[in-house]
Formats: C-alpha cells, structure tokens, sequence
C-alpha cells in the first residue's frame, strides 16, 4: 500500500494529441561517428517544413539508446505502424517524412521490418 498522502497525489503527465511516434536510435553502435544523432537533431526543423509538428498529421519525435539492431544504421521505427527503417541518410529521411508520415505509405526499399498488422 502507498505511503503517499493523498492531499499530494502525483500529477499526470501531459503529452499533445499526436498520430505517429518516430524512435531514433541514437546509440554509439548504431552509428559510430554521430549520423544518427546529427538525424534526430534535424527533426525538428523537417517536420516543420512538412507540417508535421502540428494538427492532424503531428509526430512524436524520441532518443532511444539501443535498439540491439546494430547494423545499417541509424536505424528508425515508426509507431503505432511497426515498421523499422535502415540506412536513414538525411536523403532517405526525406522520403519517409514524406512518404510514410505524410501519405501513410512505407518506403519499401528501406524497410528491414515490418511488425505484423491484425
């Protein structure tokens, strides 16, 4: 049983309304010379540009320090979707903000996963 006093209960975090959460591996062995997070540190301005920092379309955007995938990197995965990308160059990156978090189509060519939809 808590021992915290209920008159101070524990506030509820707060996040906005989002469709899409993109996870960044940003571990030294996924890229050992800082391409994944010199990627992650991009976002911010790309989702701009492509609408996607606000409304409807809004992605989510988070570090994850290991995903014990550590080849090809860096490595992305886009949630709820499932589906995992390699090779994402500031080029490629591009392609699945438009492609993918925009129209809702994956880039097959750089997909190594895709988990499996019901």
């Amino acid at each position: 049983m808590s021992t915290e006093p209920i008159d101070n209960p524990i506030p509820k975090p707060k996040i906005g309304d989002y469709r899409r959460h993109l996870l960044v591996c940003t571990g030294p062995r996924c890229t050992e010379d800082g391409q994944s997070q010199a990627l992650f540190d991009s976002l911010g301005d790309k989702f701009k540009a492509a609408g996607l920092n606000a409304g409807d379309l809004r992605v989510k955007r988070s570090r994850v320090s290991c995903f014990a995938a550590c080849k090809g990197g860096p490595i992305v995965c886009v949630q709820p979707d499932g589906t995992w990308y390699y090779n994402v160059t500031p080029g490629n990156m591009d392609r699945i903000i438009d492609q993918h978090l925009c129209k809702g189509e994956p880039v097959e060519d750089l997909v190594f996963h895709q988990a499996k939809q019901d």
